[in-house]
Order: structure tokens, then C-alpha cells, then sequence
């Protein structure tokens, strides 16, 4: 391991950042794959000056380096014990784009569907779309030669790659792009000499011959099996000597890109149409294949019925699974785009008529247009839901990256069948059966050794087969840790040792990404799951029976990577990672952190809670991840959980403690609320706190809302289903005025408003980890509430507290408790959740409301995206005829409760609001309603943009007939 010392010279001679601690070398010690090794030290360079150097330290002191981007490769690229450098952090700008021309130069950094979203403004696209596209990036696209669903139209990454900018392992920077065969000399003499002894290499005697001899058949366009000197020699053939092409899926170890420059085409045709034909098995499907791909579709995908079944856990993607019908076995997405609507139509309905006449398939669903992304998203959900699997048993990416052609894929996959059958396993398929690419994945115990000899039987059967097909081993995915041993079985061991000459001429000290594609590391070395054994089991409040306790409901995370997408993409998780963009700050690295702090302290690399209790700092427990998680690492329940096990070792923090009791400090402070809201905002009180002093604290309501409502007689002529109106802490004490406006708007629509002596919701104590004071508030209000079920309907107006019965009270509680609660949470909803039931049974009508015309914009709790469904308050606000709605795109609001009061918190809670509520609002007309239902909302909008946003509560109230 590298010197501590060392590793500060470097972080002095760099302008990026170095890290050598145990966390940050915990959360980069895995990726999207079944390996795990602890590096020795991670950077983040600014620039490709800050590379140059870190390359110049590895050969001055004998270490290699690891290039890594989203960190989502399934072969183990990103895993190794050297120096992980993190290019996404900082180099992640597009730096030119020529619309004449059509091409774009970017740093690795940029992410896929980022950099689409920039070019739509230019009519430009970058075809190369991967199921992770929306944190997928170009460095890692380059080095992985990355493609996806449309790839039977637009091909891989290659393709597209005009130039690379890159340090070679001398440390000397290079220009790569494609030259005449004749012209060897460049400006850098190493890249001169490697030219020299590339070609040399591909001209030896009988080189050429053996390479077409044992590379994958010509028709199969994702091949990602070793170096492409298969394509190099088809260039040279033609004149051309092109690196690019060798560079392109080298997986970083042959050089270290700074700079891409990428051709772009035209975007696809506007009009998109799907068919997805059912099948009752998986060989029907293969058959129909065949007859679709005649038809030229943009994208032709399969799931299986597992894969299907594995949304049934997810809310989300329970729904995305609209257009189902019955049980298939396999589906097919079969998509066509043409700028003429009328001809993919046509195509579509030829489509149908062909499988129809063949007798394949018993259903073929048309989707409209508007429900295709839905479609594609329980389909890239695949990867992380896979994860969700019950137990020990998992499906293993393995052989999830073979690639025949098309006309063999029938035959293949029967016969992969039947040698999964001598394994007793029923394999996975999903993916692109239209690119003769299935992801075939075995369902295996890892912690088991009978299972782990089979990991490896299945891997090498696995490559044989895909040999006796002149297939390729890897189609997209790459060949890494994984399948880097299996090479020389798939091209012939003179080719392989070709392959190793290369490696040797471009990094002769071995200092790239050692241990992948050749000279590789054995496929079952280091796996992950040497480490993944759970220490002493751990006493938790939260009851996690469900998934097999505290330790394995972190130890989910499959590294898929769907937190660390960029909010400008939308979505909700994770707000931390999208404002600081920081690997450490995504749940993937907090789900890693505690996953190693809670394994057998023998195998764990973090052994203080402190170190995990810094990762967790910046969690918002916005509960994104509860439901955009594929995996379903429920980030909030996990925080809470530990801050509660490491206040009972360290003690509560005064602060913590005071924003927790909040509720019992209001019960005194209202008492004199004009004194209390001045002195609360002294800046020696926020100084004594630890609030910021920019923060403007919510002031207390003159009265509370409990004392209003001893007064308040709801309409006896009232006769639709009674409401118990939940009293929360928030409304009670600071939006008082709220809840009264709630209150008489239910009364008015006919509901008869009831009000009990309950205990607050418990957020408060929650999102500061007082597990066992929520615990009591949960016992004590369920056995309040379960008297008043199944008659009362209990609605309340803030997301955060209402919330709570639904989705923390039955894990807080159990036995016959928990069960009550469970029964309480389905009587329980939002103001807006319950209105729009309402007027979904005719029950409220538009009549009720007056016609004065209102433009109103939206921002969405995040406790109502994950738990509920922010599209019922589009509904409801909407029912009056004049008003106009719009959801406003963005994540959280950054506030979080206290979170964004704190003093060390308040930059980042304005970074998030930054990201685009705050831009947004900016940008709508003064005349523009702003409608926020949660307090911490309306108050981060308040001190953001000095705009006042208002409850639902307050628009409808309004709104009603005088």
C-alpha cells in the first residue's frame, strides 16, 4: 500500500482532490459487479493535467491506476487495489459542439442522457443508449465500447468516436484519431512507437489469417471480446490506421482519455410506436425474433416472466406494467420511429400479421405513444430489481453478455437451456433479442461453495458454447474480471498472446487497470461476497424481517447507479449526489459504507461509527429511494436506524435533542408566541443553536390549531364518509391558518370533520434518529386511531407527518400493533390523495368550484412522489374549470426539515434548491401561483426566491363557491 506520506505529496501537487481514508476507500471498492478489492487511494482530478501527474506517480512508485466514471460496469473494470481515479466529479463538461458539421467534444465526465438533452436543442444525437444511460458516461461508454437497445440501427460507441484525447503510460499526452496506414509519425515520439509496433504485429505472418479464423463472425456487431484488432485490421485493409478502434473497449488499459470527440446524426424519427407480443415461451420468442428483425424495427427487446414478477415489489414498476396481459413467459418490445406517423403504423400492424400467420404469440398490446418511456423503464429496471431477490439466492452477472447471430440465436438458446438444465437452473432473459444479445443470468447462493463451483462451470460451458457459434463473449458489457480469463478460449490462444503484445507495447510497466482482458486476475478471485458475511446481529427499533434484517437491507444495493443520475434528468434521489455530484454523497456509497461497517469486523474495512455517521451527514431522508431504487435500499429507514444505535453509544447532541423535542418545546413556546418568534431569531440564539444565520425560522401562529378546533362544529347535514383530521406538530403550532382553510374546505365539500387527542406524527424524532420516542408516539397513536377503522378516513395536510402511519408506524411497531397499523395506513392519506379518490367516485365535482381562471405551478413533496402520487394533486387542483396546471420538474426542495436550518447544512440546502426549483419559479410569471404542500417547501421556496407558495388547502378553499 502506498505511504500516507506519498499520498499527501500528490494531493499538494494536484488541484484536485486525494483520498486515502477507509470510507473512501470502502465505497470504491466495488462497482456494478460481483468483485470487490479496497484501492489504495482515490482521485479526482480537475483536469488532464492532474492525470499526466497521477501517472507519473504510479510508475515513479510502482502502483497502477484505475479509470472509473458512473462506476456501473457488470465485469469488475471499475475494482481494483491501486489508485481509483474518478473522473466524474470534475470533468464532466461539454466543450464544443459543430452543428455543421455534427460532432461534439466532451470530457469523460458528461453523461449520456445529459449530453442528449444538450443536443436536442441543435437537432444533434448521440445514438449509443445503455440501460444506465441516465448516469452512464462517455469516458466509461469509450472504455466499455457501450450500446444498447438501438443498436441494431446505430451500432456501439465505436462508431461514433472521431478523436481521443488521452495520457499514455509514460505520462506524455496524445491525439488519437484515424490517419493514413503510411503516416506512423506523430508529434509524441511514445505514440510513434506504439504505431510502429502495432502494425508490425498485425503484419506478422499468418496474423491476419488467424484473427479472421477465431473473432466472432462479421455479422455480429457487439463484440466486445479483447482488443478490436479485428476492426484495426478491416481499417488497414482499407487504408486507414485508426487506434481509436483499439481504444474502444480496452477498458483503460491501454491509455487514459481527457477528451472525446464524437460524431452525431440526426435525432430518430418523431414518431414512436411499440408492439409487445406475448409469449408462452421462451423458444416462441427466439422464433419470433427472426420474422421481427425483417421488419427493420428501432429496438426489439425481451423480458421474462422472473424479471416481470420482480416489479411486483416495487410500486413504481408494478404500475409501469399497464399493458401485461396474463402470464407470459416472455414479452418482446418491439419499437418502430419514423418522422411519418402512418408508416410506423403500418409497420407495427406488419408486424402483427406475421407473428399472427406463424402462430407465435397470443397477445400483441399496442402502446401509445405517450406510455413508451414507461415501458422502457420497467425494462432498464431489470439490472437493479434483479437485486431484489429474497435470501441468498441472487441472479449472478456472469454470462448476462453473450452475443450470436441473429439466425443462430434460436438454436443457442435452446441449447444454453438445456446445459442450464444439467446446472438445475432456470436462467433470466431480458434484453436485446434483436441484436442476437440476450442477458442470461443463473440464480446462485454465492456464499455457497457447491454454488460458487458452479459459478465457474457455468461461466466456462457458457464461453464453449458461445465458441461453437463463433460468437462473441462479450457484446457490450466487456470483459474485465470476468470474462478476461475466458479470452483465450474464445479467440485461440496465438491471438491471445497477440493481445498481450499489445498490452505490452502501449503500458509496458502495467500500470492501467492491470488484471483486466489480459494477464487476468482468476473470474472467481475476490468476489464480493467473501466480505458480505454479517457480524453480531444488531438490536434494531425498525423491524427489517423482511429483508432478512438491518446488515441485509443495506447489503441490497446491486451498484446499478441509479442514485447518482443528474437532476436535470428528473427524479428525486439523491439530492445530495446531484448537487455536489460526489460519489460519497450517492446512496450507493452510504448502502456500502454500512454494508462494510456491519460486516464481520474480521472482513470490514470501516470500523468506527463516526466514519459512517459522516457519509450518512448529508442523507436528506427524502425517501427517493424508496421507490426509484430499483433494489430498494430505503436510505431513510437505514439512517434513522443507525443515528439511533450511535446517539445511544455518543450521547444526543444538544441540537439534535432540541430539534427532535420540538413539538413539547412548542406546547411552552406558544404559550407567548410573539416573544418566542422574536427571540428564536436573535442571531445569538442561531449562533447558539448552530442555525444559519441567513435561515429565517418559522414563526408561531398567534393561536394554536388544536385550540381552534375545540371551537369548530363541522355542518350536521355533512353525510359523505367522516374524516379524522390528523392534527400534525407543524400545523398545529406554525400553518395554523392552513388547517383551518383544510378543515372548512372538507366541511363545505360535505364530509363531517372529527378531531381526537393524539400524539404528534413523530417526523421530528425520526429524521433525528430518536427511534424509541417514535416508537412510543406510533404505539400510542395507533391504538388511538384502529378505534375509529374502517369508518374514519384519517387525512392530514403536511406530506411528512401524514406520511408517517403509512409508511414508518408499522415498521416502528409489532405483532398485534403492527398489524393495526398496517390496517390504519390503508384508511390513512394526503389531503390531495383523498380529494382525489373523492372525485374519482363522483363525489366532488367541478360545479363545487368557481370558474376564475388561475395559473398554478406545482412542487412536489418528496414523501408524496415515493409514498403516494404527485399527479393526484394535477387532479384535483385541476377540477375547477379555470384553472391551468403544471408540475414543476424538480427533486427535492433541498429544506428537509431542519436539515437545511443547520448551519452546515444551509449551502447545500440552497445548492439543491439551485439545481431547478428555485429557477423555475424565477421564471414564472409574478401572476403565477406556486403551490407547495409541505411546510419545509413553502419556507426553503420563501427564502430562495422571496415567493410565497401556497398549501392545496388554500388555492381549493379559495376556489370554492361563495
Amino acid at each position: 500500500m502506498l505511504a500516507e506520506k506519498l499520498l499527501q505529496g500528490l494531493k499538494e501537487e494536484i488541484e484536485g482532490d486525494v483520498y486515502w481514508d477507509a470510507l473512501h476507500k470502502a465505497i470504491y471498492a466495488t462497482d456494478g459487479s460481483v468483485y470487490r478489492k479496497i484501492p489504495a487511494a482515490i482521485v479526482h482530478p480537475k483536469n488532464a493535467e492532474d492525470i499526466r501527474k497521477v501517472v507519473l506517480f504510479a510508475l515513479a512508485h510502482e502502483t497502477n491506476i484505475i479509470p472509473r466514471t458512473a462506476g456501473t460496469s457488470l465485469a469488475g473494470q471499475c475494482v481494483g487495489e491501486g489508485i481509483v481515479l474518478d473522473t466524474s466529479r470534475y470533468m464532466n463538461h461539454i466543450l464544443e459542439i459543430n452543428r455543421r458539421e455534427k460532432w461534439v467534444r466532451v470530457q469523460p465526465g458528461v453523461v449520456r442522457d445529459r449530453l442528449n438533452q444538450v443536443l436536442a436543442s441543435e437537432n444533434l444525437f448521440f445514438p449509443p443508449e445503455t440501460a444506465t444511460a441516465s448516469r452512464a458516461m462517455i469516458g466509461g461508454m469509450v472504455g466499455n465500447n457501450s450500446c444498447g437497445a438501438n443498436s441494431i440501427v446505430y451500432g456501439s460507441t465505436r462508431d461514433y468516436v472521431q478523436e481521443l484525447q488521452v495520457v499514455l503510460s509514460d505520462g506524455s499526452m496524445a491525439s488519437i484519431k484515424s490517419t493514413p496506414a503510411a503516416e506512423i509519425d506523430s508529434p509524441n515520439p511514445f505514440l510513434s512507437k506504439i504505431k510502429g509496433h502495432v502494425l508490425s504485429t498485425l503484419a506478422a505472418e499468418g496474423a491476419s489469417t488467424e484473427i479472421r479464423k477465431e473473432f466472432p463472425k462479421r455479422s455480429i456487431h457487439r463484440r466486445n471480446t479483447g482488443y478490436a484488432v479485428d476492426l484495426v485490421q478491416d481499417q488497414l485493409d482499407l487504408g486507414l490506421f485508426d487506434l481509436t478502434k483499439l481504444i474502444c473497449g480496452s477498458e483503460g488499459t491501454l491509455a487514459i482519455t481527457t477528451e472525446i470527440k464524437l460524431k452525431l446524426v440526426d435525432p430518430p424519427g418523431k414518431a414512436s410506436v411499440m408492439i409487445c407480443p406475448h409469449f408462452s415461451s421462451i423458444d416462441e420468442s427466439m422464433m419470433a425474433v427472426v420474422t421481427i428483425m425483417n421488419h427493420a424495427p428501432y429496438t426489439c427487446e425481451l423480458m421474462d416472466r422472473f424479471i416481470l414478477k420482480c416489479t411486483d415489489g416495487n410500486e413504481v414498476f408494478r404500475q409501469y406494467k399497464f399493458f401485461v396481459q396474463g402470464d407470459p413467459a416472455a414479452i418482446l418490445m418491439v419499437e418502430f420511429r419514423h418522422d411519418d406517423p402512418a408508416i410506423a403504423q403500418a409497420k407495427i400492424q406488419a408486424v402483427e400479421a406475421d407473428l399472427k400467420a406463424m402462430g407465435l404469440g397470443y397477445a400483441y398490446p399496442m402502446i401509445e405513444e405517450k406510455n413508451i418511456k414507461k415501458v422502457w423503464d420497467l425494462r432498464r429496471a431489470g439490472l437493479g430489481l434483479l437485486a431484489n431477490l429474497e435470501g441468498n439466492k441472487k441472479a449472478i452477472e456472469c454470462i448476462e453478455d453473450t452475443a450470436v447471430a441473429l439466425e443462430d440465436l434460436p438454436q443457442y438458446i435452446k441449447e444454453f437451456t438445456a446445459m442450464m438444465d444439467t446446472y438445475h437452473q432456470k436462467p433470466l432473459y431480458y434484453a436485446h433479442a434483436g441484436a442476437g444479445e440476450l442477458h442470461l443470468r443463473p440464480v446462485l447462493n454465492m456464499h455457497d461453495p457447491a454454488d460458487r463451483k458452479d459459478f465457474r462451470s457455468i461461466c466456462e460451458d457458457s464461453a464453449r458454447l458461445v465458441k461453437k457459434f463463433d460468437g462473441s463473449l462479450s457484446g457490450e458489457h466487456g470483459d474485465g474480471r470476468l470474462r478476461g480469463e475466458l479470452i483465450p478460449l474464445m479467440i485461440g490462444e496465438k491471438n491471445y498472446q497477440l493481445l498481450r503484445k499489445i498490452k505490452q507495447i502501449w503500458d509496458p510497466q502495467n500500470i492501467f487497470n492491470p488484471g483486466k482482458i489480459v494477464d487476468a486476475y482468476k473470474l472467481d478471485k475476490d468476489l464480493r461476497y467473501d466480505h458480505e458475511k454479517a457480524g453480531p446481529e444488531v438490536a434494531t427499533v425498525f423491524d427489517f424481517s423482511e429483508t432478512g434484517g438491518f446488515y441485509h437491507s443495506a447489503a441490497r444495493c446491486s451498484g446499478s447507479a441509479d442514485c447518482r443520475k443528474q437532476a436535470s434528468l428528473g427524479g428525486t434521489m439523491c439530492p445530495s449526489f446531484m448537487a455536489t455530484l460526489d460519489e460519497k454523497d450517492s446512496t450507493r456509497a452510504r448502502a456500502n459504507a454500512l454494508r462494510e461497517f456491519y460486516s464481520d469486523q474480521a472482513l470490514s474495512s470501516i470500523k468506527e461509527m463516526k466514519e459512517v455517521k459522516e457519509i450518512l451527514d448529508l442523507c436528506l431522508s427524502c425517501k427517493g429511494c424508496h421507490n426509484e431504487c430499483p433494489s430498494k435500499v430505503d436510505m431513510t429507514i437505514l439512517k434513522a436506524e443507525f443515528m439511533n444505535q450511535y446517539h445511544q453509544r455518543q450521547g444526543l447532541p444538544f441540537r439534535t435533542s432540541l430539534f427532535g423535542q420540538i413539538d413539547a418545546i412548542n406546547q411552552y413556546a406558544s404559550i407567548l408566541p410573539a416573544f418566542s418568534n422574536w427571540a428564536q431569531n436573535l442571531s445569538f440564539v442561531k449562533k447558539m443553536i448552530g442555525i444559519h444565520q441567513d435561515r429565517t425560522l418559522p414563526n408561531l401562529y398567534h393561536h394554536t390549531f388544536r385550540s381552534w378546533t375545540n371551537k369548530f362544529e363541522s355542518n350536521k347535514n355533512n353525510s359523505k364518509r367522516p374524516v379524522l383530521f390528523f392534527v400534525d406538530e407543524f400545523t398545529n403550532h406554525y400553518d395554523v391558518a392552513i388547517g383551518i382553510k383544510a378543515v372548512e374546505l372538507l366541511d363545505k365539500l360535505g364530509y363531517p370533520i372529527h378531531f381526537t387527542d393524539h400524539g404528534s406524527s413523530g417526523r421530528a424524532q425520526l429524521s433525528k434518529g430518536m427511534l424509541d420516542q417514535a416508537q412510543q408516539l406510533a404505539q400510542k397513536n395507533t391504538e388511538i386511531f384502529q378505534k375509529y377503522i374502517p369508518k374514519y378516513a384519517i387525512v392530514g395536510i403536511e406530506p411528512s407527518a401524514i406520511l408517517t402511519l403509512k409508511d414508518e408506524y408499522p415498521k416502528l411497531l409489532r405483532n398485534d400493533a403492527q398489524e393495526q397499523a398496517k390496517i390504519i395506513a390503508l384508511h390513512t392519506f394526503t389531503l390531495e390523495e383523498f380529494l382525489y379518490q373523492e372525485i374519482n367516485k363522483g363525489n366532488i365535482i367541478a360545479d363545487q368550484f368557481d370558474t376564475t381562471e388561475r395559473d398554478i405551478k406545482i412542487h412536489g413533496h418528496c414523501h408524496q412522489k415515493a409514498l403516494t402520487d404527485t399527479e393526484q394533486a394535477l387532479h384535483v387542483l385541476g377540477l375547477p374549470v379555470g384553472h391551468r396546471i403544471s408540475m414543476i420538474q424538480s427533486g427535492c426542495c433541498g429544506m428537509a426539515g431542519s436539515f437545511g436550518y443547520e448551519k452546515e447544512h444551509y449551502d447545500l440546502s440552497m445548492k439543491i434548491g439551485e439545481l431547478v426549483l428555485f429557477p423555475a419559479i424565477r421564471a414564472s410569471n409574478a401572476s403565477t401561483i406556486i403551490v407547495a404542500s409541505g411546510t419545509s417547501c413553502r419556507h426553503q421556496i420563501s427564502d430562495g426566491t422571496k415567493r410565497l407558495a401556497l398549501h392545496p388547502a388554500e388555492i381549493l378553499w379559495s376556489a370554492l363557491r361563495k
